[in-house]
């Protein structure tokens, strides 16, 4: 198991720390021009974006690739 999480560089991350890095990065404008997700352009916050992403696993996996993509 642990040979398979060593190549996942998303592991050990929570989706809230993922997101606040995100966020820090490019600013909530910019993320909501990237993902086109209403939770990201109107009125948004962490809270209720986590919530979203957590029941939504198409915006999650969109969210976990721009951060993978952006190599922090």
């Amino acid at each position: 198991m642990s040979t398979i999480q060593a190549n996942n560089p998303l592991h050990g991350l929570s989706l809230e720390t993922i997101l606040t890095k995100i966020v820090a990065h490019y600013g909530w404008t910019n993320l909501g021009e990237i993902i086109d997700i209403r939770c990201f352009t109107h009125e948004p916050s962490i809270k209720s974006s986590l919530k979203f992403l957590r029941k939504t696993p198409w915006a999650r996996l969109k969210v976990e690739e721009l951060y993978v993509d952006t190599k922090f």
